[in-house]
């Protein structure tokens, strides 16, 4: 573990000291501070205001350690309203500190603060975090690292940690992009540039100063920290000449396996160990591009970076120029099969220290279909998505639409409005789901506009099967649960088959996550120890199927002990 002088470092501008709060057990306390603030950023040559965090673009990375209290207290000094997510904490019995607007809270309104107040439970490895409000995870995000109690079960002793956030750039004003998709109905402009540590690298105009360089020692092995905050893409990284040895998925412990690239969603964290063991030495490729699984418009550009070991004469003042080609070892951008063979792979450690508490039986089983539709056209509206209807994605044939007050304070306050807890639990229709022309078919091409979510016991045994399917094209989502880890305990291609595909369920060591990538044209089963008091959002983690209503959640009541209960709420949770 890193000494407490490079954990500063690491934490920079943050001051870090030690309390005990009252609402928590005699645990250390990290406090940290969050300035909403707009600052100027040029890349590929285009200066913009960009709304960042303490000015830095990506923002701060937390580092704290398991079992830590953790008090962020966030500032909002831009005329815009806001919120911040803890992307993969469980926020035990602390749903109010989760962030996503209009679900465990109302948004933080210019001039207003808002603490943010948890505790770090039984994890440890890498996460995120990143704003909840409308776009603006598109510059206002970081990496949230937990470092363990005990040594990390690695084979390799560990160098350095190095963290690669990848994200997307817009010269545009990324809130008119949204306002403009939601005024017409029609997709949005992809991004200009897709960025590792904010920076586009040298195959963009205007770029090769604003290229990452990392440079590495012969002989040592790294541990790289992957965070994918893109917005709207899958994506595929390698680093030419060398292997990957996944060690971690969205903070908990793998089976160690060798890969020559990985695929990440949007909201995946991955941690993986390289070793810089090339003759001769140099200057090596680092590459991210998009895994295209949609006919809609895409960036398909490549970002990349360099790894630079330490005894080259390349000079780190003078970044090469672009390559002539891109690492052999970088997949293809339509390539399914090594999407599909990487995802299999993916394992729990299961071991003695780290068990694997997969729901071996479930209380109910929840089948929801995921995907794209269309929406008729008003009389004297404009629209502009395909064949000049309005473009916007649900779940079970329900676009969900935030309420004007948080579910979560409506929940706790016992309010019957603005939400429903019937979320349908099987697809109103049945047929075939990847296979069909739902366009020629007009098979449940007009959603329904609800705030519908699934209310559960405590402690249920809960299944969830996502159906992708082929509502305008079949596509990869990458869905994300707040509140709870689950297990991947199966996936295929093609339709669900409640009565065949159980049967090759793996309930020994499926990979645990907080965000599956749904196979294109398939299916992903993921099981939840619904142990957590609170609301939850459930949601696309691309932010377009976001917006267009690809979304639902799910309510765990109180159990019937004081620690199965949902906290009260703090005094300065913002209002409406």
């Amino acid at each position: 573990m890193e000494s407490f002088f490079y954990q500063l470092l690491l934490v920079g501008i943050f001051l870090v000291t030690f309390s005990l709060p009252s609402s928590f057990s005699a645990v250390p306390t990290r406090h940290f501070q969050f300035n909403l603030e707009w600052k100027k950023v040029t890349r590929l040559c285009h200066t913009k205001q960009l709304l960042t965090i303490n000015g830095k673009y990506p923002g701060p990375t937390i580092i704290v350690n398991e079992g830590d209290n953790v008090q962020v207290k966030v500032t909002n000094r831009a005329a815009r309203n806001t919120t911040i997510h803890w992307h993969g904490v469980r926020q035990l019995r602390t749903g109010w500190a989760d962030g996503p607007a209009y679900i465990t809270q109302c948004p933080i309104g210019t001039g207003k603060t808002y603490m943010y107040n948890f505790t770090v439970t039984d994890q440890r490895g890498t996460l995120l975090w990143h704003a909840h409000y409308s776009w603006q995870r598109a510059s206002v995000y970081g990496a949230f690292i937990i470092y363990p109690r005990m040594p990390p079960p690695f084979s390799a002793p560990v160098q350095d940690h190095i963290p690669i956030i990848f994200g997307e750039w817009w010269n545009a004003d990324v809130d008119a992009v949204e306002n403009e998709m939601m005024l017409y109905g029609g997709g949005p402009n992809v991004s200009d540039a897709y960025t590792i540590n904010g920076l586009p690298g040298p195959l963009y105009p205007c770029s090769i100063k604003d290229t990452l360089i990392q440079t590495v020692e012969r002989g040592k092995t790294y541990l790289l920290r992957i965070i994918n905050a893109a917005l709207n893409d899958e994506l595929f990284f390698a680093v030419a000449n060398h292997t990957l040895t996944v060690v971690e998925i969205d903070s908990v412990y793998t089976k160690p396996f060798t890969t020559s690239a990985i695929m990440i969603a949007p909201g995946q964290t991955t941690n993986v160990l390289l070793t810089a063991n090339q003759i001769p030495d140099g200057m090596f490729v680092m590459a991210a591009r998009p895994y295209l699984t949609s006919v809609f418009p895409f960036d398909n550009s490549t970002t990349i970076g360099f790894l630079k070991y330490n005894t080259t004469k390349l000079g780190r003042e003078k970044p090469p120029l672009p390559p002539s080609s891109l690492p052999s070892n970088l997949p293809s951008m339509e390539d399914t099969a090594f999407a599909t063979n990487f995802s299999n792979q993916l394992r729990s450690l299961a071991s003695t220290d780290y068990p694997c508490n997969v729901p071996k039986e479930i209380e109910k089983r929840v089948i929801t279909t995921i995907g794209l539709s269309l929406q008729d056209c008003h009389v004297n509206e404009t629209c502009k998505g395909y064949r000049n209807k309005r473009f916007y994605a649900s779940m079970n044939n329900q676009s969900f639409i935030r309420p004007s007050r948080s579910v979560l304070e409506s929940h706790y306050l016992k309010l019957n409005t603005g939400y429903a807890s019937d979320f349908p639990e099987k697809p109103p229709n049945v047929f075939n789901y990847t296979g069909v022309d739902p366009v020629a078919e007009n098979i449940n091409m007009n959603p329904e506009f609800s705030t519908r979510l699934l209310e559960v016991p405590f402690g249920t045994k809960l299944e969830i099967v996502l159906q992708d399917t082929n509502f305008l094209n079949p596509e990869n989502h990458p869905i994300h649960v707040h509140g709870h880890n689950f297990f991947i305990v199966g996936r295929g291609f093609g339709n669900f088959d409640v009565y065949k595909d159980p049967a090759g369920y793996n309930l020994v060591d499926p990979p645990e996550r907080n965000t599956v990538a749904v196979p294109v044209g398939g299916w992903a089963a993921i099981r939840i120890n619904a142990d957590n008091p609170g609301v939850w959002f459930i949601h696309c983690h691309l932010e377009e199927h976001t917006s267009w209503g690809l979304a639902t959640g799910f309510i765990v009541k109180s159990g019937p002990e004081s620690s199965q209960c949902l906290l009260p709420p703090p005094s300065d949770l913002p209002p409406c």
